[in-house]
Order: structure tokens, then sequence, then C-alpha cells
């Protein structure tokens, strides 16, 4: 089931990339009059690894800043939300309630446009872990990393665009004692930039 669900949301993303080679203007020259564009946007994903063993999907949302430093090239600023839902497990006869995870990853990395439109970002920062208590984690914050393709395409004549893309997002353990306390996803992100 969770692979039909990485699929899908490959699909989606092969019908965006459609959708962005059909424009004609390139969204690499959407940008504010400070040359800053900024997004909000919705995120979802299916984790991966040991983590899926215990956790269904997340959902969340984030704002990023995308500064430019040369042609096709941006510093990404990003902070969110993400609430990682854990599923009923049958353990010993019995039914146990996985909590959910619930983080606030800060990153910043590094977009750039090989092409119009598509774009590859490479993330990294910290992940706070805001319901440590509800876990046996000896830590709050975690090193994050996510890389992410994506297309961006812009949808009016006053700079506004859609950034939709595709990522693995990682990372370091909560807990020194388990393995299984790294968060891994494969998700997306649909935002509306300005």
């Amino acid at each position: 089931m969770k692979t039909l669900k990485i699929a899908a949301l490959v699909l989606a993303f092969a019908g965006l990339s459609v959708a962005a080679k059909a424009q004609s203007t390139s969204s690499t020259s959407t940008t504010t009059n400070g040359g800053i564009r900024y997004s909000i946007g919705v995120e979802a994903g299916v984790p991966t690894g040991n983590f899926n063993n215990a956790y269904k999907w997340n959902l969340g949302g984030s704002l990023q800043a995308d500064i430019p430093v040369a042609n096709q090239l941006f510093v990404t600023v990003n902070a969110g939300y993400n609430n990682v839902f854990g599923e009923t497990l049958n353990v010993a006869g019995g039914k146990v309630e996985v909590p959910n995870v619930q983080l606030i990853p800060v990153k910043a990395g590094l977009k750039f446009f090989p092409v119009s439109n598509f774009y590859v970002q490479g993330e990294a920062g910290a992940a706070f872990l805001l319901n440590k208590s509800d876990f046996f984690n000896d830590k709050s914050v975690a090193f994050v990393y996510a890389p992410q393709i994506g297309v961006q395409f812009p949808v009016s004549a006053s700079g506004n665009f859609i950034d939709a893309g595709v990522r693995y997002e990682g990372t370091t353990k909560y807990s020194s004692a388990f393995n299984a306390s790294k968060v891994n996803f494969v998700g997306v992100r649909v935002a509306y930039g300005f």
C-alpha cells in the first residue's frame, strides 16, 4: 500500500512537470522587488525504513524564502511543522496506540534551476521534537536533511507561482539507544509563492 502511495506521488509530480513545461514564462524571474521569493506550502509524506513500522503518514506546512545569490541559484530558508501519525499496533494480544511525532524542522540550503522551471534543492538544519515526553528519547533536537526536486511555474502576471516538489527527509536519532528513533519519509510540498 505504501508503494502505491509513493507511486501516486511520483505520478502527480510528473503531471506537474508536464504542466510546467507548457508555461512560457521562466519561474526564475519570479521575485519580489528585493529579489526574494516567499512561499507557503502544505506538506504530506509516507514514512520509510524502520520508521514506517509504527507510523502511517505525515501532514504539515511550511514557510520558505528563496534568496537569489547568482543566476538560477537561490539560498533557501525554511521552517514548518510536521505531524507524523502513529498507528494502532497489536502487541501481546492487546492494542497499543503509537503517539504522533510532532516536529518543527528549521532548514537552510540551496535551490538551483538547471533548466527553466525545474529545480534541485538540498537543505539541512535541525528538527525539534515537540512531544519528547511521549517517547523514551534522550534528545529533543536532531539533525535533519532534505534533498528535493521540483517544478515552479507562474500562475499570474504579477509574479505569483506554484512550487511543487518531491523530497526525501531524514533525521538523526532522537534516542541514542534506538535506531528506530530516526524520522524518515518521502514527501511532497505544494506551495503558493509570491
